[in-house]
């Protein structure tokens, strides 16, 4: 239970789901972790459940501004980062004719720019070595209704963990991504759509998931800490899709 100890962790939406579970995950490994959430409330929540040793940032992973300031919070309390987990994201599915360019902006804004401008920021916290993982989505591999942009952001995020795994590598900096399937978390409730139509939608996608249930977050905390860790020093530039065989 040792894998990441001496380790130091930013999550970026680590208040609730994939992002939250990492966070215990990664405590109970022995890092010491920084998590960001948008507002005051879901960091105390939070707060409640991880205890007063990790650090809360509120950050808008939207604004390609405060990557900046977030990346000097890191380095004030922290002096160096040895791990990024890039969770936070948005997933507004619908048809191609009900998008509008705010949403489409907004999607790639918090998907693709943030992230970019994160890890730009955060070049001179970084040490060596360092592990980035990026929180993809199986929809960057596999065609969905509704998911267009959604899936067109998050294959951006992936096509972004090739290309800087080549060009960081020499820094001592691995960039890999994990692509989750559909997952247990409060995401799927920020859809809005009504409890039926929820319902419904969730139904219909597990009949299509041959293992016939949504994913834990915990499977996905696992794979995290996996990537973060040592145990995965030549492991640079992969995908790691955690699926249940949706994408076979």
């Amino acid at each position: 239970m040792d894998r990441l100890k001496g380790k130091r962790a930013l999550i970026t939406g680590g208040s609730s789901g994939i992002g939250f579970e990492t966070a215990r995950h990664f405590i109970a490994e022995g890092a010491r972790v920084a998590i960001t959430a948008r507002g005051t409330d879901a960091l105390e929540q939070a707060r409640r459940e991880l205890g007063e040793e990790t650090v809360y940032i509120v950050s808008d992973a939207a604004e390609a501004s405060s990557q900046k300031q977030l990346a000097g919070e890191i380095k004030e309390k922290f002096g160096q980062l040895d791990i990024l987990f890039v969770n936070a994201g948005i997933a507004a599915l619908k048809p191609i004719e009900q998008w509008d360019e705010g949403t489409f902006d907004r999607t790639f804004q918090i998907n693709v720019r943030g992230p970019f401008f994160l890890i730009q920021a955060l070049l001179p916290v970084f040490g060596n070595p360092c592990s980035i993982v990026l929180n993809a989505s199986i929809n960057a591999d596999i065609g969905m209704p509704g998911a267009s942009v959604y899936g067109a952001s998050k294959a951006a995020l992936l096509s972004l963990a090739r290309n800087l795994s080549v060009e960081l590598i020499s820094r001592g900096i691995r960039v890999n991504a994990i692509s989750p399937g559909p997952i247990e978390t409060p995401l799927y409730g920020k859809l809005g759509l009504g409890a039926a139509d929820l319902k419904a939608a969730s139904e219909a996608l597990q009949n299509q998931v041959p293992a016939h249930r949504f994913g834990k977050p915990s499977e996905i905390a696992s794979a995290v800490v996996f990537l973060a860790s040592d145990e995965s020093a030549f492991t640079v530039g992969s995908e790691l899709i955690i699926d249940g065989g949706l994408s076979l």
